[in-house]
């Protein structure tokens, strides 16, 4: 029977200060909710750790002196004691008696996965695996090791090779050594399968059968459920869990393994640390293994003590706040079902289905339970369209809720539930779908999906919490798309109202000065993202959407003395300078030294693996890390004057430049000299997209007003940081946003800065440069916009409130305009690197059709 555990709500504030906040408002009729305390709905990943669990543990630490286990003194015979102590405990939790199984420790399932793999791959004639599709990635690669191997692409498909002879995909190899692996329930959706397969297995008359083995993935299973090894004669012959999955602490897993079925496991070649007797290594090879027990053969090296003991004390705070799993089974389906039922009712306007669910009811049509409580989805618009599963983690992640997204480590689940075949995900991946990127809707589908898992600690405001998130933001009361209204564009009164440019990328912004014309070029404006930090272990730039204090760090440019100044505008340790300066030149004479006969190390920026130079000095990375508190260090890209850079637009705005620059070429008037052919590539260097970033001062305006009536924080230009703000001249523009036409960049195709220069010889005082640019597409926002460039503060907005006035298909929430300077040849068109534009300069906008 469901029922829901009362006391979770109690024990919450005490055990598990990390999930602890306030409910500051909940408005039924909006669906609005703002609450600072986290909602963790990833308890598949792992869970969260009780605090008296960490207590009880710094107690046992503090008072007990534990040696290395292969020694003899006191305190290893201490640690050995308890470590055996351990182990039965452990075994015992699971009901498995010690006599019929032994326990091995292991880093996590996966590693237990690979233990049984290095026995299996140790058999001279090869060995059969067969695996089911629902199986995790650390299941699946064991195949690559495999003589043959197959995929059941279903439970009926087991059934049938259970029923009759012969092993799939054994092309003839009759009784060879076999291994077949399933998970006890999916990691992706919860859905569990049957544990009768291992005894079915044994006790098969096929002769295929008699040397086949079973291994069960146990850990997403046990999370939240009981796992019952006290008949031997049905459990499976290996199992792999993690307890980190169970506790949250200790980083810990096992192999559980039936002790008359242990010998293809003992034929493994590696020795190591304490699994041998004795070994002779000069003038012969031999060596002994242990046989006293199992996992004395088993246990490679020294034991991880302290996590074996942190597993006492987490037997024990688990025991004490819940109970028994049985507990924690009913409780965590109690809320699964709940949240099941309100999330698959959700409704759009026009009635249609708002989540598609992937993971069933939690009972079948005879009542048996089939489901954990891990709730599976994908969202869909009032139009049918798929919402990007990116854009539900970016509002997530401002609202503090803690979820999983993409393919959730599980191939043949997610094949299977999204109708991927083979192909389409071998071109996905050609296209550029990665795990964790954001083009997860492809061809029309989506590539992954939602996962909302429940854990011991879960409780219902949690449920409703998350309900109401997606009421708020998901959920359309019209029929009609979210985007704003397009209007004509009529006579232009816009001008350049501020430029500002990013000397380090994810840094503060410099504000160009109103009284100076900066040069623009292919790549963007002059000193946009040349430099980035880099974290000096990975080598991957740096982003405000981790190291929110980069706003802190504050460039500026200096041309007269050639340099770049950099302040931190935060509290540093004394010894720390507020303020550094590099050579603005290509000298490089400040970069690390490298052989010139081998390419530089890569650094990774969005993605993509670059040659950016980092600087040799100690003082320069000093400096950062004590700003940043990481350790990470300036670097340059490009170093030295190479030619233009090596990165280039994304390909969806090429695409779009590509048709702007054919609606061109259909509407040239003859005679006149035709724009130049795109490059097959648009280059950038550190920004993350696009040259050039473009809002509109009146977007920004109509933006403000919304949050205004939210009574939420009014948004400042720098949070979306552009690279051109463009105005309306005030005489047109209210500041009560009457006559200023917000978002009319959306229909903008390009736009032409009418550039005068300073009066010089020959030059009449009212001739102006046309500076030409391609609009390549809206911007799309994630929550560092929610990054106050100020104080280096995340807030709610104004992503919360362009999540609700400015989504675009597929959910994608859009602000500004990315840009691309056009370069050409005579007719008015400005030659390569001859472009200049300046502050109060007149924008004259281009839309198709006028």
């Amino acid at each position: 029977m469901l029922h829901y555990n009362e006391n979770v709500d109690f024990i919450r504030s005490t055990e598990y200060p990390t999930l602890q906040g306030n409910l500051l408002r909940d408005n039924d009729s909006t669906n609005e909710v703002t609450r600072t305390d986290v909602v963790y709905l990833d308890h598949a990943g792992t869970t969260p750790i009780a605090q008296s669990l960490i207590q009880q543990f710094s107690r046992d630490m503090t008072t007990s002196l534990l040696g290395n286990p292969h020694s003899t003194s006191e305190s290893s015979r201490l640690s050995t004691r308890r470590i055996e102590d351990v182990r039965l405990r452990a075994l015992r939790f699971f009901n498995a008696d010690p006599d019929d199984f032994d326990l091995v420790f292991v880093a996590n399932a996966t590693a237990g996965i690979k233990l049984v793999l290095e026995g299996f791959r140790a058999n001279r004639g090869g060995f059969w695996y067969g695996y089911h599709k629902d199986a995790h990635t650390s299941l699946v690669g064991l195949r690559e090791d495999a003589s043959w191997h197959y995929c059941f692409e279903s439970d009926g498909e087991v059934d049938k090779w259970l029923r009759f002879e012969g092993n799939p995909g054994l092309d003839g190899a009759e009784g060879c050594l076999g291994l077949f692996g399933y998970p006890a329930q999916s990691n992706m959706n919860g859905r569990r399968l049957s544990l009768s397969w291992p005894e079915r297995i044994r006790s098969s008359k096929c002769i295929n059968h008699h040397r086949t083995y079973s291994l069960l993935d146990a850990a997403a299973l046990v999370s939240t459920s009981p796992l019952d090894l006290s008949d031997s004669s049905q459990a499976p012959d290996y199992t792999v869990l993690s307890f980190y999955k169970i506790f949250g602490f200790p980083d810990l897993g096992a192999l559980i393994i039936r002790k008359d079925l242990s010998s293809p496991l003992l034929g493994r070649k590696y020795f190591g640390g304490g699994t041998v007797e004795m070994v002779t290594c000069v003038t012969e090879q031999w060596h002994i293994r242990k046989q006293e027990t199992l996992h004395d053969q088993l246990e490679d090296g020294t034991l991880p003590i302290h996590s074996i003991l942190a597993l006492d004390s987490a037997l024990d705070v688990h025991g004490r706040l819940f109970e028994s799993m049985g507990k924690v089974f009913s409780h965590t389906l109690f809320l699964s079902d709940k949240l099941y039922n309100e999330l698959s009712s959700l409704r759009h306007g026009n009635n249609s289905l708002v989540c598609e669910m992937y993971s069933g009811p939690l009972t079948d049509h005879e009542g048996t339970r089939n489901q954990g409580p891990v709730i599976a989805l994908n969202l869909r618009d009032s139009h049918g369209d798929w919402v990007s599963n990116a854009e539900v983690e970016k509002l997530a992640n401002v609202r503090n809720i803690h979820l999983r997204s993409g393919a959730l480590c599980n191939p043949g689940g997610i094949a299977s539930s999204l109708h991927l075949t083979p192909w389409e995900m071998k071109q996905n991946f050609s296209a550029g779908q990665r795990c964790g990127t954001e083009n997860d809707v492809m061809g029309g589908n989506p590539t992954g999906m939602i996962r909302i898992s429940l854990g011991a600690m879960s409780n219902l405001q949690d449920i409703s919490y998350f309900v109401n998130f997606i009421k708020e933001f998901f959920v359309s009361d019209q029929r009609v798309p979210a985007m704003a209204p397009l209007t004509a564009l009529p006579d232009s009164d816009f001008y350049v109202e501020m430029l500002s440019i990013y000397p380090i990328k994810s840094c503060g912004a410099w504000q160009i000065p109103p009284d100076t014309s900066w040069a623009v070029k292919p790549e963007g404006l002059a000193w946009d993202r040349e430099w980035c930090l880099v974290h000096q272990g990975s080598r991957t730039a740096l982003s405000q959407k981790r190291y929110p204090k980069m706003a802190l760090l504050r460039p500026s440019i200096d041309l007269e003395k050639g340099l770049l100044h950099v302040r931190f505008h935060g509290p540093l340790p004394p010894i720390i300078p507020v303020e550094i300066t590099v050579p603005l030149s290509p000298d490089p004479s400040p970069f690390q030294r490298h052989d010139s006969s081998t390419p530089w190390p890569a650094s990774r920026v969005c993605g993509d693996a670059v040659s950016a130079h980092t600087y040799a000095s100690t003082s320069i990375a000093a400096f950062f890390t004590a700003a940043l508190g990481t350790p990470c260090t300036l670097a340059r890209f490009p170093a030295a004057p190479a030619g233009l850079s090596t990165r280039h637009i994304k390909p969806h705005l090429q695409r779009t430049r590509q048709q702007q620059r054919r609606n061109d070429a259909a509407t040239t008037m003859p005679g006149t000299f035709p724009p130049l052919a795109p490059s097959a590539t648009t280059p950038i260097l550190l920004s993350n997209e696009s040259p050039i970033l473009t809002i509109s001062r009146s977007s920004l305006n109509r933006l403000n007003e919304a949050i205004k009536r939210r009574a939420g924080k009014a948004a400042h230009a720098s949070v979306f940081r552009a690279n051109v703000v463009v105005a309306q001249e005030s005489t047109s523009a209210q500041p009560t946003g009457g006559t200023e036409r917000a978002y009319a960049e959306d229909d903008w195709t390009s736009l032409c800065v009418l550039h005068r220069p300073d009066d010089g010889p020959g030059r009449e005082e009212e001739e102006e440069e046309r500076v030409e640019m391609d609009m390549l597409g809206p911007c799309r926002r994630c929550q560092m916009v929610c990054v106050d460039q100020v104080t280096g503060e995340k807030n709610e907005e104004p992503f919360v409130t362009l999540a609700k006035t400015r989504k675009g298909e597929g959910g994608k929430v859009f602000f500004g305009v990315h840009t691309a300077l056009r370069i050409g040849d005579e007719g008015g068109r400005i030659r390569r690197g001859q472009a200049r534009i300046q502050v109060g300069d007149r924008v004259v906008p281009m839309q198709v059709g006028r």
